[in-house]
């Protein structure tokens, strides 16, 4: 009998989880600060795209149509509840990527998508991707692929090829896969402390270890027990997209455009020093211990002119994503913590702490007085864009159907949060995307859009769906236990969401 999984880990589901850099939006800071031009997004397609949030997501966010599939029919067939939810026309597929890939009945695509399946696939189904990728991108058209990589994994890999063996040789098949990681993560600690040498050598083993141990296994079964796992050098990617006629274009990851923040100033000097793209790239891995890479691609990279590019930077509009008093100025970078300048970054954000939809140009004549220019205004939109604060934006109000269905779709995942469901954003389309969303708050929504116009009401509602779910509410890090105490908790958060979360979701229509 064929295994229909080709090794990858299909009897635990992908986690929920919704990624911005699949949203066409997301691109436009990305390839403005990088001089390129970009397509218009009509159609736009997901290979591998897990419980397909963000393929629903931007499909009922955007006109764009989307299209993807994902061989574990479990994970396919919620993604296309999502789909049916929010009204969307939408076409996914349970197919593994050889049957998919010879679809006939595939338009071409402006946008494809693949969020960390590269690096959990075989060399096979590599070349069946990027011959996708050769015959279906448009020319113009973008391919978003994030991996694991080289440097950032060098010491981990024995440590992963440790933890599979002894699930498999170790473990019993009959417990299921999570006691086998449970059981696996228990021997490194038997490993670690009779002190061997490989962790000498390589002390960062044990505090990776320690994270591995906090994280969900859900995810720890897709990211390390897969019978594929490949990090992959850049210079090695780059081989790979030859043959689909690519060009790298940058980083998805804003955050990783502002040198100052993540390399020192001899490792940008040595970078100034390599004209070679490809190699440029891998070394700058080197500098920073890279171990995720976000890229964007593109077959045949059209340069913007310099008065272009300042043109379409005047022209892009964004909106802040989190209310302004729960934005820091701290931010984590490379190289530590770096505090962003009050003086540019204050003016900035008071301009739009009314959550309305703003073009960068708009932001530049409100902050001339304050001798702030574009470039700055730019760079801190790319900043407060990486740390989740402010996002790309429709530049025109979003068109009737892109509302009905978020609305649709939204209301749906609201329901489904007083059921325990684990996907904590909602759809925007203002923004194309996601917007963060608790699962509590999403029952507060819930049960303001069944009729409870007080937060009080909203504090009931959500007490009888955490009671029915068996759960309770966390004060500190402890949960309540009494009746009174979850509910006059749960009033004290539907009054501060009422203050501070939902001005800002009903500005990006959420709500």
């Amino acid at each position: 009998m064929t295994d229909w999984t080709s090794g990858y880990v299909a009897t635990i589901g992908y986690t929920y989880g919704y990624y911005a850099e699949l949203n066409s939006l997301h691109m436009r800071l990305a390839f403005l600060q990088a001089g390129i031009a970009l397509p218009q997004i009509g159609t736009a397609c997901e290979l591998g795209f897990g419980q397909g949030v963000s393929t629903n997501f931007h499909a009922a966010a955007t006109p764009t149509r989307w299209f993807g599939t994902d061989f574990n029919p479990s994970q396919a067939g919620y993604a296309q509840s999502l789909s049916l939810a929010s009204g969307a026309t939408t076409g996914l597929y349970d197919q593994g990527f050889d049957e998919f890939c010879q679809r006939s009945d595939l338009p071409d695509f402006d946008f494809i998508v693949l969020h960390g399946i590269w690096s959990w696939v075989s060399d096979e189904n590599r070349s069946i991707i990027v011959d996708f990728i050769r015959r279906k991108l448009k020319v113009g058209g973008v391919l978003y692929i994030s991996y694991n990589t080289q440097p950032g994994w060098a010491t981990m890999v024995p440590m992963r090829d440790l933890l599979i063996t002894h699930s498999e040789v170790m473990g019993n098949a009959a417990q299921g896969l999570v006691p086998r990681i449970d059981d696996a993560l228990a021997f490194t600690d038997k490993l670690m402390a009779t002190q061997p040498r490989f962790a000498k050598v390589n002390p960062l083993v044990g505090k990776r270890l320690a994270e591995l141990k906090s994280q969900d296994r859900h995810y720890l079964a897709h990211e390390y027990f897969n019978r594929d796992w490949l990090p992959m050098p850049f210079s090695r990617m780059a081989e790979w997209m030859t043959p689909a006629k690519l060009d790298f274009v940058c980083s998805a990851n804003y955050m990783e455009h502002i040198d100052e923040l993540n390399l020192n100033p001899e490792q940008q000097e040595l970078l100034q020093q390599i004209n070679h793209p490809v190699f440029r790239e891998t070394v700058r891995d080197f500098c920073v211990n890279q171990q995720f890479r976000r890229d964007y691609w593109i077959k045949g990279a059209r340069k913007l002119s310099p008065l272009k590019q300042i043109e379409q930077a005047r022209a892009q509009a964004v909106v802040l994503t989190k209310p302004r008093s729960g934005i820091s100025l701290k931010i984590a970078t490379h190289q530590g913590e770096a505090t962003m300048q009050e003086a540019v970054y204050g003016p900035l954000l008071d301009y739009l702490a009314d959550y309305q939809v703003r073009t960068l140009g708009q932001i530049e004549q409100h902050l001339r007085p304050l001798n702030i220019e574009l470039p700055q205004i730019i760079q801190a939109s790319l900043i407060l864009g990486g740390i989740g604060a402010l996002s790309a934006a429709q530049s025109s109000p979003p068109d009737a159907q892109s509302l009905k269905q978020t609305q649709q779709l939204n209301a749906y995942l609201c329901r489904e949060a007083c059921s325990g469901s684990e996907i904590t954003f909602l759809a925007s389309p203002v923004t194309g995307g996601g917007i963060a969303v608790s699962s509590v708050h999403q029952i507060f929504i819930h049960a303001l859009l069944e009729g409870h116009a007080s937060p009080e009401g909203w504090a009931s509602v959500a007490w009888q769906a955490l009671q029915q779910l068996g759960r309770c509410v966390l004060r500190d890090g402890k949960a309540l236990v009494s009746a009174e105490e979850n509910l006059s908790e749960l009033c004290e958060q539907a009054a501060h969401f009422a203050q501070q979360q939902l001005p800002l979701l009903r500005a990006l229509q959420v709500v």
